[in-house]
């Protein structure tokens, strides 16, 4: 017994290697979770997006302003001489929501309130804004990586989340689609993928419905994710009662509350939307592409030099993310069903791509650095272009015309009278101008079943110079200054002439001019 009790006790003593299972766990944890460290990342996102939103100074497409700042310009301010904003037909048959320009009119209520709405402000702050929340979501993007799969992999698939040139042009844009796909990359940090560790179905679930408060079309991108955690989760039932039916009450309600509040009468603005896409198909009136134009066009435009590593990616990682990957063919597919096709529709897409891409580049050898560099300088070519120089000349002419208002005469109304001789929408309006000054535009709201509908940007290019006389008979009532692309020039040359107008500044637009979209805007003032 005294020979077996010392073995006894040295035996016993074996539960202090406890500790060094217990530094081992912590060691572990602060591999596998690098939440708590994450400081230096989320300065960098801040940095790296504030650098991009004041380096892209171009537009895109209209709903960046006219869905958006001019919205909640008019929300804000008002003048007793002007309609101080305009609201498109889309406002005014109840298909927008205010949730999205409320954040915005919420900034230049702000702004108004300390006496600080000055023009610069108006037009940079709501980017900044959209800034920062596309830069949180950078954050959380490469934490998830970095939950699901090495360090290597998380830090490559962060690369390359970076270099996306069309990323870098549309995430800090005042658009539903940008806000749509921040909020699906926040979503899918808490979204249960295999292997997650940061999963939370009420979180999840709660940033779905705002992606979709905003844009409802964001349900078409997470119709298979939703699917699919349903066919997962083990008790379906607590799933739709406890979580998605009173997250999905609630959004419904505090949207058509706040809708409601400001269109000043009950509006469901997401049966109006179905209503008048479905049954009158209005997207049409603004063209239409073949149904291959996303496969063929659209989806490789988006994805641009990461494509090779996105199919690579496919190859290697398609069983694992196979949730991502049906989610990028559904959502290609339905959107290719709709006439209407533009490249920001699928842009809540990209991030599932960038996955792909990553997994792909990090598991290349020796073709890493070659392909990395390719990436990098490839895109900063086309991010920095599309940013700096394509389809700018529509926002220095609005920076021109700020110049002709007279803040110091508020007695009375601005003697300035604008007129735009473009495709209707070119340009933003008085939330870059922030003057009460007269502005007017070529205006072509869809045809809504009247026989014969020809909306007045058509009728005045069918015959400019016709549209003028009969529109301006009398010397007295015409505008001061005329905005136009210069390819309207000549066929209006005779009337700028006999009415005096002469051309005052010149500003380059793009390189690619088409159709009635020219590559200089000029302004004529009237002598």
């Amino acid at each position: 017994m005294e020979n077996i009790r010392p073995r006894l006790k040295f035996g016993n003593k074996v539960e202090e290697v406890k500790l060094r299972k217990r530094h081992s766990q912590l060691y572990s944890k602060k591999d596998d979770s690098p939440l708590k460290d994450g400081g230096t990342q989320t300065l960098f996102c801040v940095v790296f997006r504030l650098i991009n939103c004041f380096l892209v100074q171009t537009s895109f497409v209209p709903d960046e302003y006219w869905q958006s700042l001019e919205v909640s310009h008019r929300m804000v301010f008002k003048y007793p001489f002007v309609t101080y904003g305009y609201m498109t037909w889309e406002w005014k048959a109840g298909i927008r929501g205010f949730v999205y320009p409320l954040l915005f009119a919420s900034i230049y209520k702000i702004l108004h309130f300390i006496n600080y709405d000055s023009v610069h402000l108006l037009i940079w702050l709501p980017r900044v804004f959209q800034a920062l929340l596309a830069a949180f979501a950078d954050v959380k993007f490469f934490f998830l990586i970095r939950t699901l799969e090495r360090r290597e992999v998380a830090t490559w698939t962060f690369f390359c989340h970076l270099c996306s040139w069309f990323s870098w042009f549309c995430c800090t844009r005042t658009l539903t689609n940008s806000m749509e796909t921040t909020i699906t990359c926040l979503a899918l940090f808490y979204y249960p993928l295999p292997g997650s560790k940061t999963h939370s179905s009420k979180k999840y679930l709660s940033l779905v419905a705002l992606a979709i408060v905003v844009r409802p079309t964001a349900l078409i991108v997470w119709f298979p994710l939703l699917m699919y955690h349903f066919w997962k989760e083990e008790n379906k039932l607590r799933l739709i009662t406890h979580k998605c039916i009173p997250i999905g009450a609630v959004a419904v309600v505090m949207s058509t509350l706040i809708d409601c509040i400001f269109y000043d009468k009950w509006t469901m603005v997401q049966f109006n939307f179905l209503k008048f896409n479905i049954f009158y198909s209005v997207a049409d009136f603004y063209g239409s592409h073949p149904w291959h134009w996303y496969f063929t066009q659209g989806f490789a435009v988006i994805i641009g030099p990461h494509l090779p590593l996105f199919l690579h990616g496919c190859s290697i990682a398609f069983k694992r993310y196979k949730i991502l990957l049906a989610a990028v063919v559904w959502t290609l597919v339905v959107y290719s069903l709709l006439p209407h096709k533009e490249f920001r529709f699928i842009y809540p897409v990209l991030p599932f791509c960038i996955i792909f891409s990553g997994i792909s580049l990090a598991n290349l050898k020796a073709w890493r650095r070659a392909a990395a560099f390719f990436l990098l300088v490839s895109n900063l070519a086309a991010a920095l272009y599309t940013g700096l120089i394509h389809q700018r000349g529509t926002l220095d002419v609005m920076t021109r015309l700020q110049t002709l208002c007279d803040v110091s005469n508020i007695s009375s109304p601005p003697q300035t009278d604008v007129l735009f001789l473009m495709p209707c929408h070119s340009t933003p309006f008085y939330s870059h101008v922030h003057c009460p000054m007269k502005m007017r535009f070529l205006e072509c709201p869809p045809d809504l079943g009247e026989e014969g509908y020809v909306d007045e940007a058509d009728r005045f290019y069918n015959d400019p110079l016709h549209w003028l006389r009969t529109s301006f008979p009398y010397k007295s009532s015409l505008p001061t200054h005329l905005v136009l692309f210069d390819v309207l020039e000549k066929e209006i040359s005779l009337f700028l002439q006999g009415n005096n107008f002469v051309r005052t500044a010149e500003m380059f637009h793009t390189h690619f001019p088409e159709g009635r979209v020219g590559g200089s805007v000029f302004i004529y003032e009237r002598h």
